[in-house]
């Protein structure tokens, strides 16, 4: 597969605007720059691959990616802090 250095901007730019909304809906504060990145990016990963099977389909464009990628990165979120509440990955005291 051959990314070009656009389609990685654009890559980048979405995961860090889903990353950013899904800490606000989720935790409420963002995780930095490259935390924000990291979220959305895996986050569209997992909306993408999610919303296809359940059917949802948000439309093409820039939107509809940023759309996407914030349900993967809630749903990534919220899966994080169920496990992180279960003891995995939790800190310990």
């Amino acid at each position: 597969m051959h990314l070009s250095d656009q389609g990685l901007l654009v890559i980048l730019v979405v995961g860090v605007i889903a990353g950013w909304l899904a800490g606000k809906i989720v935790k409420g504060h963002g995780f930095g720059l490259v935390g924000d990145a990291a979220i959305g990016i895996v986050g569209a990963l997992i909306g993408d691959w999610l919303l296809h099977r359940l059917g949802f389909h948000f439309g093409a464009g820039i939107i509809g990616l940023v759309i996407n990628a914030t349900v993967g990165a809630i749903v990534l979120l919220l899966v994080s802090r169920l496990l992180g509440a279960s003891g995995w990955g939790g800190h310990s005291r």
